[in-house]
């Protein structure tokens, strides 16, 4: 019997008809929709050719596209490297057996999460405007990072613990069997391993950092991101639905980049779990060895 019968039942001729029933509606309404977006937007004229030629200069790209490119990328670059160990830290602390670590860091953890990233951006920019003598044109960068890794990295602190808390108990048992210490148990064996379980979950949390970059562009903050560098470029040619997909289109590229990194990375981990080639594997012991005690008196018979 094989895996898939075992999971669900495999459908029956009514079921087949009635799913690719369902399929071709689903295309259908699908169709239908982009359509009525299409036939929109074609009413107000936005797929004039007029309105699409500046992205085929080089100096629309070079003056207004990759300049916020790169400063969304160095800022979710930045909040990705700052807020995984610090989301790693927040999440072991959280499974602390000590209550003086456990709750202050799960208070932590809870005010931070329950905060909006946008507000968070704003008071770190007021902190940073008032209190620091950080100069105004990188301000709204650490303003942004900041923001970015104080909520990001309470939501991958919960992430974190569940990944570790999914494993079995016998793997941390065995290792304080072996007189492992609790930090040798959790550094050595418990996190490696948890870390290809929650491989899915931190990868959706990168893909919000990403996105998040762009509500640093704005007015309070002024972080001159791919949204916010390309508002000029609206403003000459007038082409603001254009430029919106355009951005967007490049939003779903990065995404899908990271998205498939994260796959191949998953692979190559789940690759290295497996037994080298030529390694030959255990068996049981002979039948032969087992009927030739007899167990009741410890004698061979």
């Amino acid at each position: 019997m094989s895996a898939q019968t075992v999971l669900y039942d495999i459908p029956g001729p009514k079921a087949r008809a009635r799913n690719w029933l369902y399929s071709v509606l689903f295309v259908l309404v699908l169709a239908l929709v982009v359509y009525f977006i299409y036939a929109g937007f074609d009413e107000k004229n936005q797929w004039a050719g007029a309105l699409w030629e500046p992205f085929l200069k080089g100096s629309t790209w070079t003056e207004f596209i990759l300049p916020g490119l790169l400063n969304t990328l160095k800022a979710a670059a930045l909040s990705i490297v700052i807020a995984l160990p610090i989301g790693a830290l927040l999440g072991i602390g959280r499974l602390s057996d000590h209550k003086w670590v456990r709750i202050p860091v799960g208070a932590v953890v809870e005010f931070f999460r329950a905060i909006p990233v946008l507000l968070l951006m704003v008071f770190a920019a007021a902190f940073y405007a008032f209190y620091t003598d950080i100069d105004a044109e990188i301000r709204p960068l650490f303003a942004a990072v900041t923001g970015l890794v104080l909520y990001n990295g309470s939501v991958m602190a919960e992430v974190f613990r569940a990944g570790i808390l999914s494993l079995p108990k016998g793997q941390g048992e065995a290792a304080s069997a072996l007189g492992m210490r609790k930090t040798q148990i959790m550094m050595t064996v418990l996190l490696p391993q948890a870390v290809t379980l929650m491989l899915p979950a931190l990868v959706s949390q990168l893909v919000v950092i990403l996105k998040d970059t762009a509500l640093a562009g704005q007015l309070t903050i002024g972080f001159n991101e791919l949204i916010r560098s390309t508002g000029p470029l609206t403003g000459l040619y007038g082409n603001t639905i254009p430029t919106l997909i355009v951005v967007a289109i490049i939003f779903i590229v990065l995404n899908l980049l990271l998205s498939w990194f994260a796959s191949w990375l998953e692979n190559k981990l789940a690759r290295r779990k497996k037994a080298p080639k030529g390694a030959k594997p255990v068996h049981d012991a002979p039948a032969s060895v087992v009927d030739a005690t007899d167990f009741n008196t410890g004698r061979s018979v």
